[in-house]
């Protein structure tokens, strides 16, 4: 048995969990997603029109997407065959299919198949859907919690129409919870139990979107909380505080929350604002990422967006790296902190990240420079034989350790140091060069 084998509207055991319960029934039940299922809007009229072919629904967990699914699976008029990611292999992915061309062969009824979890699939497995979606044996329709963009095969992708949930607004929220405290059916109505309205606020803000999330809170607090004298249950702002003990912070390392918070720490730093920085870094410390990963991040940053404007930054943030190995964790979140902040405060420059990307450019669409004979690791084969040839001339044997020699057969700029912190310094005194290199050239010193 699975989460769609009961029949959809069924009375549920009184001793399930209230989100449980409180699913919606009907596509005007469900409170949020008005862009998709508001009246008039695509993936409701698809849904009324019993017309899905091959969609994917996604987003953040506690938004509706399972109580969307149960809605379409009680509606349609094809067969609603489920399957779960975690648990399936291809040759269960294939039994589905078989029994899908059947099914049409001998009935002419159509196959909607569902796939929870889809993101669990493998690519193998995915590519078994594809040429019986293409010639309608079977309707298909994925629920994932990642951006289908970082989880499915990019045929499918180009198959399938994408809808994605939002995490729920604090409006949608407070009705889902008042909902639930009216249900004298579902919900906790008819047990005189009351809402404080900063309870209420309360409980919106914590749930952050998640609707499951909140009605589980509803309802420890509801549990927990005293009746008074005249037998009411009032939940106040305390109370709901008490039920939630402990912040639950987003840590799917493979969805938009782990790119989106890992993308705002990195350009925080990058933006020279340590506060930002510090509290993107708490955030996914809080919610168990990998200090290495973070530790990582920083080393990286500090070569592409700090540079030779401090060129201590990269040494800095490699042995944080090291120290938060040897350390280890809790501790080693102190040693983040300081790298963060002090990458955060550092001079930036992106000049030698540039410099590279035109230096590849010219070589993916320029020809290839010849090494030029002064460069060559072999002797000079004109002056073994007393002819008078280009030589290398190696910096140490003049003043100031250098001299003027061409090192590309044809002279790029790739390298434009910026006026910030030490790379001020480096470009005054490549701009001394390049003038005494331009001096000597007009002096016919060069041969």
């Amino acid at each position: 048995m699975d989460l769609f084998s009961e029949e959809t509207g069924r009375p549920q055991e009184e001793n399930a969990p209230l989100a449980y319960r409180m699913r919606p029934r009907s596509l005007e039940d469900i409170l949020g997603q008005d862009e998709l299922l508001g009246p008039g809007k695509i993936l409701r009229r698809l849904i009324e029109e019993d017309r899905i072919r091959s969609a994917i629904i996604f987003g953040p967990p506690g938004t509706g997407k399972t109580s969307l699914v149960r809605i379409i699976g009680a509606s349609t008029s094809s067969h609603f065959a489920t399957l779960s990611a975690v648990d399936s292999n291809v040759a269960r992915v294939k039994e589905v299919i078989g029994g899908a061309k059947n099914r049409r062969a001998n009935t002419g009824r159509g196959t909607l198949l569902f796939v929870d979890e889809f993101h669990r699939f493998n690519r193998a497995q995915q590519e078994v859907l594809l040429p019986h979606i293409e010639d309608g044996t079977i309707s298909f329709l994925g629920l994932t919690t990642l951006n289908p963009f970082h989880a499915l095969a990019p045929a499918l992708l180009s198959r399938s129409q994408l809808f994605r949930f939002q995490p729920l607004t604090p409006v949608d929220l407070k009705g889902i919870l008042r909902s639930a405290l009216s249900d004298r059916e579902r919900g906790l109505g008819g047990r005189g139990i009351l809402l404080e309205e900063a309870a209420l606020d309360f409980l919106a803000a914590f749930s952050e979107g998640d609707g499951r999330r909140g009605l589980n809170t509803l309802e420890t607090a509801a549990a927990i909380a005293l009746p008074d004298a005249s037998g009411k249950t009032v939940i106040s702002r305390e109370a709901a505080a008490r039920a939630a003990q402990q912040k639950i912070i987003a840590s799917d390392r493979a969805g938009d929350e782990h790119y989106d918070t890992i993308s705002a720490f990195i350009k925080s730093v990058r933006g020279s604002d340590p506060d930002a920085a510090l509290y993107w870094l708490a955030r996914m410390l809080k919610g168990g990422q990998d200090p290495r990963f973070l530790a990582r991040r920083l080393v990286i940053l500090a070569a592409e967006d700090i540079g030779n404007a401090d060129p201590h930054a990269l040494t800095f943030a490699l042995s944080a790296a090291r120290a938060v190995e040897y350390v280890g964790m809790p501790e080693g979140q102190l040693i983040l902190a300081q790298a963060a902040t002090y990458l955060a405060s550092a001079p930036k420059s992106n000049a030698a990240y540039r410099g590279l990307k035109l230096a590849l450019e010219d070589i993916e669409k320029e020809p290839l420079q010849s090494v030029p004979e002064h460069l060559k690791n072999r002797p000079d084969p004109g002056a073994q034989a007393g002819i008078e040839s280009r030589r290398y001339l190696y910096p140490h044997d003049y003043p100031g350790g250098w001299v003027e020699q061409a090192y590309l057969a044809v002279r790029k700029r790739y390298y434009v140091p910026t006026g910030r912190g030490y790379e001020a310094a480096i470009g005054k005194r490549l701009r001394t060069l390049n003038r005494r290199d331009r001096e000597e050239s007009e002096a016919g010193k060069i041969k």
